[in-house]
């Protein structure tokens, strides 16, 4: 029945900080920008690697959403890395908060978490 994940949407509450953070910090390419005068919201859809990924909305009205201890819902949103300690690095070059690696105990592979300007928790996992 479906096909494949079409993308993520995220709403954040400083639309610029996020724009950046998502962009040049995490490096994901901006495909398309529009602000909805009705709404006041802006609307960013990104790519990672060319392919269409997360949507970024902004809201004068948002709702705060708790995110932890492991509140209901999303959880987090993953990232796999072929090299996780060299995206560990560039993620520090921008002064982002990395965890300690850990390695999973049914894959054998590392991981670590990490939080975007809003406290969104995202994930490194290795490949």
């Amino acid at each position: 029945m479906f096909s494949s994940i079409h993308h993520i949407a995220l709403i954040v509450s400083d639309y610029e900080k996020s724009k950046a953070f998502y962009t040049e910090v995490l490096g994901l390419e901006i495909i398309q920008e529009v602000y909805r005068e009705e709404r006041q919201s802006y609307k960013l859809d990104l790519a990672l690697n060319g392919v269409y990924s997360i949507e970024l909305f902004s809201f004068p009205d948002f709702k705060p959403r708790a995110s932890r201890p492991e509140a209901l819902g999303l959880r987090h949103l993953a990232f796999a890395v072929e090299d996780i300690e060299a995206a560990i690095d560039r993620l520090q070059l921008f002064q982002v908060e990395v965890e300690p690696i850990h390695v999973d105990e049914y894959t054998g592979k590392k991981f670590t978490f990490f939080f975007d300007p809003d406290g969104l928790p995202l994930e490194l996992y290795s490949i």
